[in-house]
């Protein structure tokens, strides 16, 4: 395409969700020129459970008083459960989890972002990416070129960018997970106790099959772990399955590190959901049914953030950069941290000094939120191997208050994670030599990389 056709912007965002919006709402208020792409047409709905801790109307207070304008929930109870069937219930002082609706949610987001400045461009499916001396050409399916100085994006988990420019191959099967969910309306699906957070870890996928594959699936279990290839006693499947009140919906899930499901789980994806709800229904945690057109299976990175989010003049933000929680598979709220982080990043850097852009975008993300999500990998590693862990620290829960307290803290925003992360290490001391070694082996395997590369 003739380079007088094509539309030029001083910073593009690609990806309207909470990381892209963030940061173009950021960027269009300190007055940067800034045109927000998106392959949806908004109001779209995107699968995901809906949670985010409710520090982030600490992080982010400019959102607690447009969050009228959309259905929310929040919930102030927590229900554990381990695969073993231990389970206990945390309650905060007030209201630890806010509970929305994706669909709604980042349209309020787009709007904002909207309203400072930003120019949004919607139906723009972007297919390649190149980069020259100053700057950055991104071309859409149906041939549209769009061109900046500088672009963050914020395109998902299957980034186009990020693969296009050679900052991220691909995830491999053991840093992501399936989650397979479905929203349903309250009428036809709820849970008996819409104030709580409902959540296992390690959840048997013979509990969530259908009732006609359970035996099935349970000798065929049986097989693998007598045969041993890592099976034991103590092995616990690499999962989760949640049940997450709104308003007026109900989002249930269950997901699996995708690398287990393929190899560990002869279940196909709608199926297991189907048994997952009515193993509730039968243990009275819910009422209704499944609905297979609210089922949406999808991939979430949880094996921590890339080393390296930015490179020249592009930055990865959200999902794209690997910004979600290995532990909990939260992700909003780093997206909307990467996002903000990205944005000013770009505010606080001038032309003279773009070579220094990635390098300030991830010291900054690093510093906030890198400890935090490097610690969820480490802690998913050291949980799901051994079932006694996590009963151990579901009992825990229950057992340890004040630690339970301080948990409950910096999920609204209270504690830092610092200071949460020295209690815990001090408290539990297994985990602490657990977090050390794996740091130290972090960064040398990082270093060897780096060695390799040269």
């Amino acid at each position: 395409m003739d380079s007088r056709s094509r539309a030029t912007s001083k910073v593009i965002v690609v990806g309207a969700g909470p990381a892209g919006a963030t940061a173009a709402r950021t960027l269009a208020r300190a007055g940067v020129t800034v045109r927000l792409l998106d392959r949806s047409k908004f109001p779209r709905n995107k699968p995901c459970g809906g949670g985010i801790s409710l520090r982030v109307l600490k992080r982010f207070p400019y959102l607690a008083p447009e969050l009228s304008r959309i259905a929310t929930h929040t919930v102030a109870r927590l229900y554990l459960e381990g695969p073993g069937g231990e389970s206990t219930v945390i309650e905060s002082d007030g209201p630890a989890a806010l509970m929305i609706r994706r669909v709604e949610f980042d349209a309020l987001l787009v709007e904002l972002a909207c309203a400072a400045g930003a120019d949004l461009t919607g139906g723009v499916d972007i297919v390649r990416a190149s980069e020259s001396a100053t700057g950055v050409v991104l071309e859409s399916r149906d041939g549209r070129t769009f061109e900046a100085p500088i672009v963050i994006a914020a395109d998902g988990v299957h980034s186009i960018v990020a693969r296009r420019l050679g900052l991220n191959p691909g995830w491999p099967a053991s840093k992501v997970a399936l989650d397979m969910m479905e929203e349903t309306p309250r009428e036809t699906l709820r849970d008996v106790d819409p104030a709580t957070l409902w959540v296992s870890y390690g959840h048997p996928p013979a509990r969530a099959s259908a009732p006609a594959r359970v035996s099935a699936f349970a000798d065929a279990s049986a097989d693998r772990r007598s045969l041993g290839g890592g099976w034991s006693a103590r092995h616990v499947d690499e999962g989760y399955a949640y049940i997450f009140p709104k308003r007026d919906h109900v989002n249930v899930g269950i997901g699996y590190v995708l690398d287990h499901y393929r190899n560990a789980i002869d279940v196909p994806p709608y199926e297991l959901q189907r048994g997952f709800v009515d193993d509730l229904r039968r243990r009275g945690v819910m009422e209704g049914d499944s609905v297979r057109s609210n089922f949406t299976p999808f991939i979430i990175p949880v094996g921590g953030p890339l080393r390296k989010p930015g490179r020249g003049r592009v930055l990865l933000a959200g999902d794209a950069g690997g910004f979600v929680n290995g532990f909990t598979a939260e992700g909003i709220f780093y997206a909307m941290v990467s996002g903000d982080f990205a944005a000013r990043a770009v505010i606080d850097t001038p032309p003279s000094a773009i070579a220094t852009l990635a390098r300030r975008y991830c010291s900054a993300v690093r510093h906030e939120i890198g400890a935090e999500l490097r610690d969820s990998v480490l802690i998913q590693r050291y949980m799901f191997a051994d079932r006694r862990r996590i009963a151990s620290v579901i009992s825990g829960a229950s057992e340890q208050q004040e630690l339970t307290r301080l948990i409950l803290d910096f999920v609204v925003g209270r504690l830092s994670y610092s200071a949460l992360r020295w209690q815990m290490l001090r408290r539990v001391p297994r985990l602490a030599a657990h977090l050390v070694w794996g740091r130290l082996k972090t960064k040398f395997l990082s270093r060897q990389a780096d060695i390799a590369r040269v």
